[in-house]
C-alpha cells in the first residue's frame, strides 16, 4: 500500500554533486581555521616563554663568545708571552692577519713592476746575474766635495750626569743630549750647517762613558768591513729575516750585520734562535750592544741607522734596512743601480703618502707616534728657520720614508748623517720630519737619488713590526 501523505522529492545527479562540493569546502574551511587558531596559540606560547627567560637568552651567546675567545687565546703559540719571554705582557701576541701577511711576504723574489709610457717595466733595474757575479767595490776616486775632512767634537765629561738629563743653560727641548751625543748648543747647531773644507760636528760616541758598548771581537769584525748591509732590533721588537737574492760576489765581499741589545738576544734565544759560536745566525753577524745611551728605543735604533760611518770606519758603502723588512736583492747590484750608475752618493726612498713636513707632523701626532708638544717645538724651530711648506728636491718629494738608505761613506754624506742624527736627538725621533730640513740646510749636497716607492718595494719584503719593543728600565 502506498501512503498518500508522503511527498516525493526528485534529486538530479547535478544537484548531488553540487551538495558534495559544498560540504567539502566547509570541511576545508573548518580545517584552516583550526590550524590558524593552533598557530596563533603556539606564537603566544613562544612569546610568553621568551619574555620569561630573556636573561638566559642574553647570557647564552655571551658565554659562547667568551668560550671562543678563551680557546683562541690558549691555542695561540704566542699567547701571553712578552717580548722577553716572561709571559707577562699580552701586547706581544701576533694577530692572525699579521702572521699571514708576514708568511706570505717572506722569501719572495718576484720583481716589483710599474707601467711607464704604457710599457710595464721593473722598478729596480739590476744588472744581469752574470754581470752581478763580477761586480767589485770600486777603488777610491778623487773627491770634488766641498768637505774633505770631518772632525767629531769631543767635550769635557763634567757637565753630563747620565741618561736623558736636562743640562744647565740648555733649551728644554734638548733634554736627550747626553754623554753619547755631546751637549750641542743652538749656536753650535747653526754653525754645523756651515760647510767648510774641514767640518766639525757632534756625531755621537763622544765619550767612552757614553754607552753603546760593543765587544772587542765584534769591533774587530766591523773594522774589516768594506761594504755592509746592516739592521737592528732593540727591545725585542722584531725577528731577524735572512737576506736573499745575493750573488756569490756579494756573499764574499759584503758584511751583513744585525745589532741587538740584551733584550732582543734573550727574546730570540727563548724562541730557539741561538747565536752560533762564530757569532752568526745564518748570513747575519750578530753584534750585541750593551749600555744603550737612550731610554727611548726608537732613538737607540737611529745610531746604527744614521751613524754607520762611525760604527764601520773602514767601510766605503753601506745599505741600511729596517728590522721590519727582509732585504732581497744583491747588495753590490743595488749599489751599482742606485749609486754608481747615477753618480750618486746617497739613495733613499721618497715618502709614499705626503710631501710636506707640516702635513707629516699632523699625521705623526694623529697616529700617536710623537707627543704633540714635542712636534710643535720642532715645527716652530723649522718655521723660524724658514723651511718651505712643501720642500722639493730636483722636482721630487724631499719627504723621505727612510726604511732603506743606500750611501757612500764620504765626508759630505757622513756630515749629512751626523746633522740628521743631531736633529732626531734634539727634537723627535721621527726622522721623516728632520730629513727635508737637513737636506734644505745643507745646500751643497746635490747628488742624491730619491727613488720612488716601487723601487723600495723591490728592494725588500715588507713584514711589518711583529710586537712592541720593550723599553729600557731607567
Amino acid at each position: 500500500m502506498f501512503n498518500n501523505n508522503s511527498i516525493a522529492i526528485s534529486v538530479s545527479d547535478d544537484e548531488s554533486d553540487e551538495l558534495g562540493r559544498a560540504r567539502a569546502r566547509l570541511r576545508k574551511k573548518r580545517k584552516k581555521l583550526g590550524l590558524r587558531n593552533n598557530s596563533n596559540g603556539l606564537s603566544r606560547w613562544l612569546i610568553r616563554k621568551l619574555l620569561k627567560n630573556w636573561m638566559f637568552l642574553i647570557f647564552l651567546p655571551a658565554a659562547g663568545l667568551l668560550l671562543f675567545e678563551a680557546s683562541s687565546f690558549v691555542l695561540s703559540p704566542h699567547a701571553g708571552k712578552s717580548p722577553n719571554g716572561s709571559g707577562s705582557e699580552l701586547s706581544s701576541i701576533k694577530k692572525p692577519s699579521q702572521e699571514k701577511k708576514s708568511e706570505g711576504n717572506l722569501n719572495r723574489l718576484d720583481p716589483t713592476t710599474r707601467v711607464v709610457g704604457g710599457v710595464r717595466e721593473r722598478c729596480l733595474k739590476l744588472l744581469p746575474p752574470e754581470e752581478l757575479d763580477h761586480l767589485d767595490i770600486p777603488s777610491s776616486k778623487e773627491s770634488t766635495s766641498p768637505v774633505s775632512e770631518l772632525v767629531y767634537i769631543s767635550e769635557n765629561d763634567t757637565p753630563f750626569l747620565g741618561r736623558n738629563i736636562v743640562f744647565s743653560g740648555q733649551s728644554t727641548n734638548a733634554t736627550r743630549f747626553n754623554l753619547f751625543t755631546g751637549n750641542q748648543s743652538l749656536d753650535q747647531r747653526d754653525n754645523s750647517f756651515k760647510v767648510n773644507v774641514t767640518a766639525a760636528v757632534h756625531c755621537g760616541f763622544y765619550s767612552q762613558n757614553g754607552g753603546f758598548k760593543i765587544s772587542n771581537e765584534d769591533r774587530d769584525y766591523m773594522l774589516s768591513c768594506k761594504a755592509v748591509v746592516s739592521t737592528c732590533a732593540f727591545g725585542g721588537g722584531d725577528d731577524l729575516y735572512q737576506p736573499i737574492g745575493m750573488s756569490e760576489a756579494s756573499i764574499r765581499k759584503v758584511c751583513y750585520v744585525a745589532f741587538w741589545d740584551e733584550i732582543t738576544l734573550a727574546t730570540q734565544e727563548s724562541a730557539g734562535h741561538k747565536v752560533g759560536e762564530d757569532g752568526f745566525i745564518g748570513k747575519w753577524r750578530i753584534i750585541v750592544v750593551r749600555n744603550l745611551p737612550f731610554s727611548d728605543q726608537r732613538l737607540n735604533g737611529k745610531i746604527p741607522k744614521m751613524l754607520g760611518h762611525r760604527l764601520f770606519p773602514h767601510a766605503k758603502y753601506s745599505i741600511w734596512v729596517d728590522s721590519k723588512s727582509q732585504f732581497r736583492r744583491d747588495p753590490l747590484g743595488v749599489l751599482e743601480a742606485l749609486l754608481w750608475r747615477s753618480n750618486s752618493v746617497l739613495a733613499i726612498s721618497e715618502h709614499g703618502a705626503r710631501s710636506s713636513v707640516y702635513d707629516e707632523a699632523k699625521a705623526v701626532v694623529k697616529k700617536n707616534k710623537a707627543k704633540p708638544d714635542e712636534v710643535e717645538v720642532q715645527l716652530t724651530q723649522y718655521r723660524k728657520d724658514g723651511l718651505p711648506e712643501d720642500k722639493r728636491f730636483k722636482g721630487k718629494k724631499a719627504l723621505s720614508e727612510a726604511s732603506v738608505i743606500v750611501r757612500e761613506h764620504t765626508p759630505m754624506t757622513n756630515l749629512f748623517m751626523c746633522l740628521w742624527f743631531n736633529e732626531v736627538v734634539r727634537f723627535t725621533s721621527r726622522d721623516q720630519l728632520s730629513f727635508p730640513y737637513v737636506l734644505w740646510r745643507l745646500k751643497v749636497l746635490k747628488n742624491i737619488n730619491i727613488f720612488p716607492v716601487c723601487t723600495r718595494k723591490d728592494l725588500v719584503n715588507s713584514m711589518g713590526h711583529l710586537r712592541k719593543a720593550k723599553p729600557l728600565i731607567s
